[in-house]
Formats: structure tokens, sequence, C-alpha cells
């Protein structure tokens, strides 16, 4: 089983990194481009033993406790199979 976790800065968030990567972009002609915000996601491996509502919930709780900081960024979790 293998879940992904997305973890970005909230809307509140000053992003400075996203910033410079839509200066970047229009810089080489992409005109449309509006606006970036730029995130990281992590995949993970579960074993086979646990059922998918013991999975969700244990990914729940490492993506609050150690993947994002929940005071500016926000997290989204999926498991894949």
């Amino acid at each position: 089983m293998k879940a992904r976790v997305y973890v970005s800065l909230k809307p509140t968030v000053l992003d400075p990194q996203g910033k410079t990567i839509c200066s970047a972009l229009v810089g080489l002609g992409h005109k449309s481009i509006a606006d970036v915000r730029q995130g990281k996601f992590f995949d993970i491996t579960l074993t086979p033993e646990s059922g998918p509502n013991e999975v969700r919930k244990e990914i729940e709780q490492i993506a609050h406790d150690v993947l994002a900081n929940p005071v500016i960024e926000e997290y989204r979790v999926e498991i894949l199979d």
C-alpha cells in the first residue's frame, strides 16, 4: 500500500520561492503565468497488514506531526493503492 502526502504553504503565507519561479517563467516568455505556489510531496510505502482506515489515520497523524508545520502549511493525504 502507498500513500502520498502533499504539503504546501497556506494561501495567507508569503511564498518567495513561488514568486521567484513566477518571475522566471514570465521572463522566459510565458506571459500567461499569473502566480506560482510551490510545495512538496512525500511518497510513503506501507506494510500490507493495516486496513485502509488505519493507514489513513496513521498517515494523517504523521503529516500533521512530522511532515507539515500546521501553523504555516496545509497538507493533503492520498491513499494510492
